[in-house]
C-alpha cells in the first residue's frame, strides 16, 4: 500500500542545492529523459520525479520528498563525500564487518496516534507537531557480528559498572537464546549498554553515532505516513513487513516444535525511506526516557523542535536503569504492538532471572526482545549536544 498523508518538508533541513548531485538515477528516471550514466543535480531530480508522478495512478503516488529518499537510499556509497546526503555502507575498522545508513530527510510530523485508531494506548497521545532534523539511520537493526566487536575489543578494559570507556563483562550465559547468531539482531542489552557501544562505534568509526530519539524514531518509521502501520492499516500486508508473534515461530533445535524468535535482519520488505524491519523483529531502544505523558502540552509546546527526553539519574547519581522508551514491538508481540505510534517502557521484570546482586548493568536477561539501530545526524552536534545523549 503506497504512503499515506505526506509530511510537509523543511526546506532549511535539505542539505543538496542546485548545484549538488545525488546518486546516479536508476533506470525508471531514464524513462523520464534521465540518463544513468552522469550524476544527477537536485533540480533535474525534481523534475523527473515530477515527471514520473504524473505517469504514476494519482492513488500510488508518493509524496516527492519520499521519492528523494528512495533515490538517495538506491545507491549505496562506500564514503559520502564532503556536503552529500546519500546511502552509505559504513565499515567498523578493519574488521571485515559493515552496516549500511540510510539518509532521513528532515521534516514535520504529527507525532502518536490519532484518537480514533485502533488498539491506540493513552500514552500514543495527544497527537504533537513535531520538527527533526535530517539524519542517517541504520538500515537494519544492530547485528552480533557488530555488537560482539565491541565485547571483545581488547583494547578496551572490562568493568561491571559502565564509566564511559569500558566494554562490558562476558555474559554468563548465551544471550542469543539459541535463536541465531549470524545476520541476526543483537539483543538483551541494557539502555545504558546501547548508548556506550554507540559511543564506542564513533570512536571507532570517526563519525558521530548514537541512538536516535523517540521522535526521530517515529518520524523514520512512518515515512511520510499517518496510517497505523508505515504499509497502511491493512494487517493483512503485515507478514510481508514485521516479524511478530503470528509468523514468528520456528524450529530453533532438532527435533523440537516451532518456538517464536527472532530473524535475521533485514529478510522483510522496506519502509518508503528503505529502512527494514521497523515493524517488530525486536523492539529498539529510543535514547529517550519514558514519560506516560511525553505528548502533552506541558512537556512542549507545539510545534516542538528535536524534542528529546534525557535519560534520568537515580538516588546516587548514577544512570536510572528504568524506564526508557522502546519503539516498534517484536516477533513476540502480536500486531498491535507494532503499529508507529506504540511506545514501551523498560521495567524491571526484564532483567528479573539475572542471579546476580546486585544485578547487571550490561545485560538484560529476561530482554530477548529488547536490541536497537543506530542514527547519525547530519549536522555534527556539539559536545554539549553529545553529552546530552552520552552522559552516565
Amino acid at each position: 500500500m503506497p504512503p499515506r498523508g505526506p509530511v510537509s518538508l523543511a526546506s532549511s533541513h535539505w542539505p543538496l542545492h542546485s548545484e549538488s548531485t545525488c546518486p546516479r538515477p536508476p533506470g525508471w528516471l531514464r524513462t523520464c529523459g534521465l540518463e544513468a550514466a552522469r550524476p544527477l543535480s537536485v533540480d533535474a531530480f525534481g523534475a523527473a520525479t515530477a515527471k514520473l508522478r504524473d505517469r504514476l495512478n494519482p492513488r500510488h503516488r508518493l509524496p516527492s520528498f519520499v521519492s528523494l529518499a528512495i533515490l538517495a537510499t538506491a545507491a549505496t556509497a562506500q564514503e559520502p563525500g564532503k556536503g552529500e546526503f546519500v546511502g552509505y555502507q559504513q565499515a567498523i575498522g578493519d574488521s571485515g564487518v559493515s552496516y549500511a545508513m540510510v539518509p532521513i530527510p528532515g521534516g514535520t510530523f504529527r507525532m502518536g496516534s490519532p484518537a480514533a485508531e485502533k488498539d491506540r494506548k493513552d500514552d500514543e497521545g495527544p497527537q504533537v507537531e513535531v520538527q527533526v532534523a535530517p539524519f542517517w539511520m541504520g538500515k537494519c537493526e544492530v547485528t552480533w557480528a557488530e555488537y560482539d566487536l565491541w565485547n571483545t575489543d581488547a583494547s578496551r578494559p572490562q568493568n561491571k559498572k559502565p564509566d564511559g570507556v569500558s566494554r562490558p563483562t562476558p555474559p554468563y550465559m548465551d544471550m542469543t537464546f539459541t535463536m541465531g547468531r549470524d545476520g541476526h539482531p543483537a539483543i538483551c542489552m541494557s539502555h545504558v549498554a546501547a548508548r556506550q557501544y554507540c559511543k564506542w562505534l564513533s570512536e571507532k568509526t570517526g563519525k558521530y553515532h548514537r541512538l536516535p530519539t523517540e521522535a526521530e524514531w517515529e518520524f523514520a518509521c512512518r515515512a511520510g505516513t499517518t496510517t497505523a502501520w508505515s504499509f497502511g492499516d491493512d494487517a493483512k500486508l503485515a507478514g510481508d513487513f514485521a516479524t511478530f508473534a503470528d509468523n514468528s515461530p520456528r524450529v530453533l533445535e532438532p527435533g523440537a516444535p516451532p518456538t517464536l524468535a527472532y530473524a535475521k535482519v533485514g529478510q522483510k520488505k522496506p519502509n518508503a525511506f528503505g529502512l527494514h524491519d521497523m515493524h517488530g523483529n525486536v523492539a529498539e531502544w529510543v535514547a529517550d526516557t519514558y514519560l506516560v505523558d511525553a505528548f502533552a502540552e506541558a512537556n512542549g509546546k507545539a510545534p516542538r523542535v528535536d524534542p528529546f527526553f534525557p535519560p534520568l539519574k537515580d538516588d546516587r547519581g548514577r544512570p536510572a536503569r528504568w524506564p526508557h522508551v522502546a519503539r516498534g514491538g517484536s516477533w513476540r508481540d502480536p500486531l498491535p504492538a507494532l503499529r508507529s505510534a506504540a511506545r514501551l517502557s523498560s521495567e524491571p521484570a526484564w532483567n528479573q532471572r539475572d542471579p546476580q546482586v546486585p544485578k547487571s548493568w550490561w545485560y538484560l536477561t529476561d530482554g530477548q526482545h529488547i536490541g536497537f539501530r543506530v542514527v547519525r545526524p547530519l549536522r555534527e552536534p556539539t559536545a554539549e549536544d553529545k553529552a546530552r545523549f552520552e552522559g552516565l
